[in-house]
């Protein structure tokens, strides 16, 4: 049963890192291999020789002699407690890209065009790069490189130019992400888990993190697609902005920055702090909307329900990713499977055996990001390793995972979605940008380790 159980789990893990080559969205093979994973370990309960305790995070001695009603039992709390601890990062993420999308329906992320006041190729690659470590670390990275190429479009006529600005937007939203507990999934993953605490986790990855997005950024200042100036730039202010973007901008981006500072005030889970934000960003998102209509227009709405006034936060709402939030609770519920039958933590002393530097280990973990999701990677370390709160490995592990997959333009949601917008060559950006990534993220590895010791 736990060779099938393995088979089952890699066929699943396999037709998720080759989705484009399959046509078939990620989300399917991910909940179709927790189904039948958990479904499994039901069947095959009375068999298991280990159970793993997450809670107390230790094999339970004498699993083996329990009846099948005390296994079964044991079963349900374990699916039960495994179900609460995702369900927290699925709220945290649902109520963060809420708030996103709200900023969105006001149009506050133009904003950021009106800070682009020149038309020279190096100056706008520093300001792209520092726009994406900085934005990716509060909205994330994927919505922050989603923004910045829509920028990039509306500024930029020349297609090759812009693959070449939107490779390093890809570094620089990887970079910026790793250190922010909320600016990565996998980030987001360790820090609701308790492995990591925000102060730290800046402290030890706020230098490399931002190494890995300067040194390839300043190499690639001095390459020939960055030389010069671009013909057309838009400088001037959109006439037809509307007048609470900014507003809502600086409101959604300081109601999420104010998530770790209520748990660590209260100490409640941080999906709290952030159903707290997203209702304070919601009443003004409420109250300025409907103060762009008039009297009359909302008399009309009473008449006629089919022109009525629409929530922003409704709006919001329909347009999340939902495929991405239940791909996150399959691959997180499956791995979980794996975690409960003690087949991780085994994976991991034996892996300690074969490789006993934990750092080599760790970088593998990055590299092998770049070519499967560094999800269920991440969610695979968190079951393997043991190591206390705010052990060095962890924060390692939230460097590597979160800037490894900038080497592949498929090894992360943000190169996966700046390969949409821009149709970007996946042997493109391996001849052009692959490198860069790599220098960049062994440079911050290097500065990982090195401030570390200190």
């Amino acid at each position: 049963m736990e060779t099938l159980i393995i088979l089952i789990f890699v066929v699943g893990y396999l037709a998720i890192a080759l989705e484009h080559n399959l046509k078939l969205d990620k989300l399917i093979p991910a909940l179709a291999m927790m189904a039948i994973l958990w479904a499994l370990v039901a069947f095959g309960i009375e068999t298991f020789p280990n159970w793993f305790n997450s809670g107390a995070h230790k094999l339970i001695e004498g699993f083996s002699s329990f009846s099948l009603e005390e296994k079964h039992h044991l079963l349900e709390e374990t699916l039960l407690h495994h179900l609460g601890k995702t369900a927290e990062i699925l709220f945290f993420l649902l109520g963060a890209m809420t708030i996103v999308e709200i900023i969105d329906y006001f149009d506050g992320f133009a904003t950021f065009k009106n800070y682009i006041r020149t038309k020279n190729k190096k100056k706008l690659l520093w300001i792209f790069a520092f726009l994406a470590f900085i934005l990716s670390a509060i909205i994330d990275n994927l919505t922050a490189t989603i923004v910045l190429i829509t920028i990039l479009q509306k500024i930029i006529n020349d297609k090759n130019t812009r693959l070449w600005f939107a490779g390093i937007i890809i570094i620089a939203a990887n970079a910026g992400g790793a250190w922010s507990p909320i600016g990565d999934v996998t980030t987001t993953m360790l820090w609701i888990g308790k492995k990591v605490t925000s102060a730290k986790l800046i402290e030890y990855l706020i230098i490399p993190s931002l190494l890995c997005m300067a040194v390839p950024t300043f190499i690639a200042s001095f390459m020939k697609p960055f030389k010069g100036n671009i013909e057309d730039v838009i400088v001037d202010k959109d006439s037809s902005e509307n007048k609470y973007g900014a507003v809502m901008l600086y409101l959604g981006l300081g109601s999420i920055l104010f998530v770790p500072i209520f748990k660590t005030i209260t100490h409640l889970p941080p999906y709290v702090g952030m159903m707290l934000s997203l209702s304070f960003v919601g009443i003004f998102a409420e109250i300025y909307s409907r103060s762009q209509f008039s009297i009359s227009n909302i008399l009309e709405d009473d008449a006629n329900d089919s022109t009525g006034f629409h929530s922003p936060v409704h709006k919001s709402l329909s347009r999340i990713e939902m495929p991405s939030v239940l791909f996150f609770f399959g691959i997180l519920m499956a791995v979980a499977a794996l975690e409960s039958l003690g087949m991780l933590f085994l994976g991991a002393e034996g892996l300690k055996t074969i490789i006993p530097n934990t750092d080599i280990v760790v970088m593998l973990l990055g590299v092998g990001s770049a070519v499967v999701d560094n999800v269920p990677l991440v969610a695979a370390s968190m079951g393997m390793f043991q190591e206390p709160i705010d052990s060095h490995l962890w924060h390692f592990v939230a460097y590597s995972a979160g800037t490894g997959g900038s080497m592949l333009i498929i090894g992360s949601a943000a190169g996966v979605v700046a390969m949409g917008m821009e149709k970007i060559n996946f042997f493109w950006y391996f001849k052009n940008i692959a490198w860069l990534a790599a220098i960049g993220f062994a440079v911050g590895a290097i500065a990982f380790m090195l401030i570390r010791n200190l």
